[in-house]
């Protein structure tokens, strides 16, 4: 199979694990350089349930601006994948932490990955 669209080489990604996304909570992960951040993203390790958990994210205790980050129940599935692109307040430096934020309000036990596509400057 071939890729649609190579990742650029300028363009790395962190990740982090958390052991359930409907849990209130935070995640961390370190940016190794200087950058952008491009994209965040979540992976749900199993179906969210009842409620959909909206989640946020931040770099050094500072909120990035992004449009609504929400992991639905409705058809949700092991798996799903929801992705969010920052507008603003994105820049990270080497060594900030980058903090994935969970509201809770769905339930059962959700294990995920959390990531965030940083382009290198």
């Amino acid at each position: 199979m071939t890729l649609p669209l190579n990742r650029p080489l300028n363009v790395i990604r962190v990740s982090s694990y958390y052991s359930d996304m409907s849990t209130a909570g935070s995640s961390f992960a370190v940016a190794p350089s200087r950058g952008k951040i491009v994209k965040l993203g979540v992976v749900a390790h199993t179906a969210v349930t009842t409620a959909p958990n909206v989640l946020t994210a931040k770099i050094a205790g500072t909120s990035i601006t992004i449009p609504t980050w929400t992991v639905t129940h409705s058809g949700a599935a092991a798996g799903d994948v929801v992705e969010v692109t920052p507008t603003a307040a994105n820049l990270v430096a080497d060594g900030n932490n980058i903090e994935f934020i969970t509201d809770g309000a769905g339930s059962g036990t959700v294990p995920c990955t959390f990531y965030a596509d940083i382009e290198v400057h």
